[in-house]
Order: C-alpha cells, then structure tokens, then sequence
C-alpha cells in the first residue's frame, strides 16, 4: 500500500486499517511457525504498511502536512 493511498482515508478507516493488518501479521506468524508459509516477505510487507499508517496518524495528531 502506498503512502498517498493511506492518506486518503480518514482517522476511522486508519484504525480499522491497523487493526486488520495487525490481524493479518499475527496469522503470517502462526504459518511461519508452523512452516506453512511460502513467501517471507509477505511479513515485512505488512510491518512496513503499519509502520505507514502509524506514521499518518501521528503526522495528523502534530497537524504536519
């Protein structure tokens, strides 16, 4: 997901954002675990996209543009 698509959205749909992709990275995990996993970049494609909505979000609190 792009940055400028995360933009987008509003403060509700970053929190619903966050959450399922916290959802997603914990069922990522689990097949790793398990060893039923086929593409490990899929994990740090996920971290990066919370790492960008994170950033969004506290980019809206300080009111930066």
């Amino acid at each position: 997901m792009k940055i400028s698509e995360i933009r987008t959205l509003s403060n509700t749909e970053l929190n619903e954002k966050v959450y399922n992709l916290k959802e997603e990275l914990f069922h990522l995990r689990r097949k790793q675990a398990v060893g039923q996993l086929e593409n490990g970049t899929d994990i740090r494609r996920v971290r990066k996209d919370i790492a960008r909505v994170y950033t969004v979000i506290r980019e809206r609190e300080q009111g930066i543009k």
